[in-house]
């Protein structure tokens, strides 16, 4: 069975701009401006390929130029349509560092190696980035902040994090 092919979000087009097929784009990638630099982008649930012909910056997103998009009604077609990239295509992260989209579906585990779940997504709602764990057995997920003491490690070739879940004291004895 071939293996699926791992796609990494860059931006989003949130709304159509002006008559001659603008768009409204919010990027995802740490220099928001660099998204454009990536080439080709697939825009999602379509085999639709687009390149960002130009950018201009505007209240927290882009108004951009994407080719073969030249009139309102097209770019109306894509509000809400996220723009991906082949994981393959991007740099590796540095030490440290890594992409989101590679912390979807590691195990989650706590610190004496006991699996309490898997990273189900990653998710910022404005006050730093929250894990959305689902747990082991199945039941309703539950969120940690995505920080040095709530993840204490991360281990990506490993497959797995750990994690240190409010309330779960290791210093406890059993």
């Amino acid at each position: 069975m071939p293996q699926k092919t791992k796609l990494v979000v860059m931006g989003v087009i949130t709304a159509a701009h002006g008559i001659r097929g603008e768009v409204k784009l919010k990027s995802f990638t740490a220099r928001p401006e660099d998204i454009a630099a990536y080439g080709p982008l697939l825009i999602e649930n379509g085999p639709q390929v687009v390149r960002i012909l130009s950018l201009k910056p505007a209240r927290g997103q882009f108004i951009a130029r994407l080719e073969g998009i030249d009139e309102r009604t097209a770019a109306e077609a894509l509000k809400g349509k996220k723009l991906k990239l082949e994981r393959a295509r991007l740099p590796e992260p540095e030490e440290e560092e890594f992409y989101y989209s590679d912390l979807i579906g590691l195990k989650a585990v706590d610190g004496t190696g006991r699996e309490l779940g898997e990273v189900a997504a990653v998710h910022d709602f404005g006050a730093g980035d929250l894990l959305e764990i689902r747990p082991r057995g199945g039941g309703k997920s539950f969120f940690l902040p995505f920080t040095r003491e709530a993840v204490p490690e991360i281990d990506i070739a490993g497959g797995a994090i750990t994690i240190c879940p409010p309330g779960d004291d290791e210093t406890e004895e059993p």
